[in-house]
Order: structure tokens, then C-alpha cells, then sequence
């Protein structure tokens, strides 16, 4: 495979699994061009390379660095606005973790707390649905608590415990 296609094929693929992780596959299009790219990349470099608007690349650009994962870099005597992705591989997963937490998890926490206090009448399906809605937020509730500390540090001992068992 040369490099264009196995570029492309990156590309393509990066775009596909941004669905999994919360980011539309545009946005995350332009994520993997900046990942695999050596120099920072203006905007109208990463529109004529995916051939997409100037609308839909500042949108997901100005998203990106919502996300933390993108960053707007100046160059002396350039007018333009070049861009970079996060090239740290752990700093990547780990605000992706953190960005996923913040607009997934965290609002099903409200959710699911809010709907297990209910008062659970005589029925056999009020006193299940209570019992099964407060086993789901704690359950949701710890694995955000882990997802929380393993995050929190760049380094720590959660983090290698984990890394290590999954290799």
C-alpha cells in the first residue's frame, strides 16, 4: 500500500470511530489530518485535502479545541491560522476521557439520581424500576469515580496498573 492510500484509509477510518467516541466523522476527519501530519496545517490546507467547506472545517476546528485535542498555532510573518492535534497518545485518550465524561456521563448521573428518588408506592414495578434506577447510578457513579482518577493524573499508579493489564 502506498502512502496517499494508506493516509486515506487512515483518514477514513479515524472519521468512522470518531462516531464511538462522541464527535461527528467529519470532526474527526480533521483530527486524524492533524494527528498524522508532521507540520501544523492552515485551514484551507485541511479543506482542499478532504475536500470539505470552509464552514464545516472552522466548526469542527473551533470543536476540536473545545475537546482540548486541537490547538491554533501562529507563524511568524503568516497571516493564517495553522492548526495541530494533541500528539501525545495517553494526553489524547485521557482528554477524550475526560471531555466524554463531561457530556455523557455526568448528565446520566443527574438523570438516573434524579429518577431512582422517587416514591416508590405499593407496586411491584415502582418498588423494581426505584431499586434498579439506584443500582444503575451507583454503578454508573463508581465507574465515573475510576474513569475520574485515572484521568486526573498523567502518571500515576492507577494508570499503569491498567495499562499494564491490558497488555
Amino acid at each position: 500500500m502506498e502512502f496517499k492510500e494508506a493516509k486515506s484509509k487512515f483518514i477514513q477510518t479515524w472519521g468512522a470511530l470518531g462516531s464511538q467516541w462522541g464527535i461527528n466523522k467529519t470532526m474527526a476527519q480533521i483530527h486524524a489530518l492533524l494527528m498524522v501530519s508532521p507540520e501544523a496545517l492552515s485551514m484551507e490546507d485541511i479543506m482542499e485535502e478532504l475536500h470539505i467547506s470552509r464552514g464545516n472545517t472552522s466548526m469542527n476546528l473551533r470543536s476540536l479545541m473545545d475537546w482540548g485535542i486541537v490547538f491554533k498555532e501562529y507563524k511568524p510573518g503568516e497571516r493564517k491560522e495553522y492548526f495541530s492535534a494533541e500528539s501525545n497518545i495517553d494526553e489524547l485518550a485521557r482528554k477524550i476521557a475526560k471531555e466524554r465524561s463531561r457530556r455523557e456521563i455526568k448528565p446520566t448521573l443527574r438523570v438516573l439520581k434524579d429518577i431512582s428518588t422517587i416514591e416508590a408506592n405499593e407496586s411491584n414495578e415502582a418498588v423494581h424500576f426505584k431499586a434498579k434506577t439506584e443500582e444503575l447510578y451507583d454503578f454508573v457513579s463508581r465507574a465515573d469515580t475510576m474513569l475520574e482518577k485515572v484521568t486526573e493524573h498523567k502518571e500515576n499508579w492507577i494508570t499503569k496498573t491498567i495499562v499494564k493489564l491490558m497488555t
